[in-house]
């Protein structure tokens, strides 16, 4: 299948060709079509599957020839961290080729003025986090009431008890008939249920086993038996030695805990930075822009993180912590195996943590690889003291591939093969503060 043969206009499609897009995805297959003739559209696909160009591309085409009010938007796309909005937005203005459709940025962390300024003379695509936007409404900076489309991006986020109140109150400020589009990666039932309520007879567009992962990325733990003799942090550094990795996203339930293990890494010879709820903007920012420079190796994120980090062959990425929600541990692997590429999600896995590795399981539908370190007991992992970081291809075992040792596995390792099975429905309890 081609783009030709979606409904696009010759302007879209040649924006797409200049953006090196060959043919769509399937998600942008199956999506482009309803949402051009102006459908509700409910939207489960993997993460890094072009979830975003399924629905920046037909909007694009559905704007042209219209016309903005002041202070008014005509496409509204809510998303739950800064770093997704800045990604969304950025494709918006990629996509648009040579259109004169205007779009802007809303997000706290920052100055208001700015984001004022660009909303007087009103935006064809405005894509914001909640909390700025309902303040900038409040302040009469905003008019919502000429929206023609909503687009809720990562949506079981944004419909969980951490939005679901601010979402209840944007919604009351929106027309009553327009378009509304749900894209996510995850929908629990109860995700599934409470989104029926703001969509009127909507396609639904399943392009993977619900709540699966790409089918690239290989999943292993690492159970720590005794977590006050076999330090989590010391095991990390342990393995960032060994293998050599050089771009690792590892991720931490709490920020304190984040920033700790940070320092421990740094002590330890590693570039790392933190990026989490409590760092400014400009911070998030630098710390995002030096890991895919490689600038920072490491970098320790909660789960903040795991909703809109668009990173090319990231082929690592270690749960330090698992997440308390099954489905976000979806979420969190899916910053790796993107677009096609291999990658492994390794997870230390304590003894609190096994009632929360039983719940993604059961999400995944099978059993998880175990592993060894090499040649160390996984109760009695080595105490890494001081010193760098090898480099590339020494002293381990096994060397890194070129593309960054996304295949890379630790040696020594024992593997349970794993069982068939549908992914099913986890279930968890619903966080209210996200990192």
């Amino acid at each position: 299948m081609s783009f030709d043969t979606l409904g696009l206009s010759a302007e879209r499609l040649r924006a797409v060709r200049d953006a090196g897009f060959d043919s769509p995805t399937p998600i942008q297959a199956k999506a482009i079509p309803p949402v051009l003739e102006g459908r509700d559209v409910l939207a489960a696909a993997q993460t890094g599957t072009g979830k975003t160009a399924a629905f920046a591309l037909p909007l694009l085409d559905r704007l042209a020839g219209g016309r903005v009010g002041k202070r008014q938007a005509r496409v509204l796309v809510l998303t739950p961290t800064r770093e997704l909005a800045a990604q969304v937005h950025e494709n918006f203005t990629t996509l648009r080729g040579e259109t004169h459709l205007s779009t802007t940025l809303i997000f706290g962390g920052v100055g208001q003025n700015p984001q004022v300024k660009r909303m007087a003379q009103g935006r064809d695509i405005l894509v914001a986090t909640p909390g700025r936007l309902l303040d900038l409404q409040n302040q009469g900076h905003i008019d919502l009431s000429a929206v023609e489309t909503l687009v809720l991006d990562e949506a079981d986020r944004m419909l969980d008890m951490g939005f679901i109140h601010d979402m209840k109150k944007v919604m009351k400020l929106l027309p009553p008939k327009r378009q509304t589009l749900l894209f996510s990666a995850t929908f629990s039932k109860d995700i599934r249920k409470l989104a029926s309520q703001f969509l009127s007879n909507p396609v639904e567009v399943d392009v993977a086993p619900r709540n699966s992962t790409a089918e690239r990325v290989e999943h292993a733990v690492l159970h720590v038996d005794d977590p006050a003799k076999a330090n989590k942090a010391n095991l990390l550094i342990h393995l960032l030695r060994e293998h050599g990795w050089h771009q690792v996203l590892v991720f931490h339930r709490t920020k304190h805990g984040a920033n700790k293990l940070t320092k421990q890494l740094e002590q330890a010879g590693n570039k790392a930075a933190a990026i989490h709820g409590n760092k400014s903007q400009s911070a998030r920012t630098k710390a995002l822009e030096g890991f895919k420079t490689g600038k920072i190796t490491v970098l320790v994120a909660t789960d903040i993180a795991a909703r809109g980090l668009d990173i090319e062959q990231l082929p690592v990425v270690i749960n330090h912590d698992l997440p308390n929600v099954p489905e976000d541990y979806v979420h969190r692997i899916g910053r790796t195996a993107r677009a096609g590429a291999e990658g492994l999600a390794l997870s230390l896995v304590g003894p609190d943590d096994r009632p929360l590795l039983r719940d993604i399981e059961k999400l995944l539908g099978h059993r998880v690889d175990i592993r060894d370190v090499e040649g160390h007991t996984i109760a009695n992992p080595p105490t890494i003291k001081g010193g760098g970081r090898p480099k590339q291809g020494q002293p381990g075992r096994n060397k890194p591939t070129n593309n960054g040792g996304g295949g890379n596995k630790p040696s020594g390792q024992r593997r349970r093969r794993r069982r068939g099975g549908k992914p099913g429905g986890g279930q968890g309890q619903r966080r209210t503060n996200q990192g």
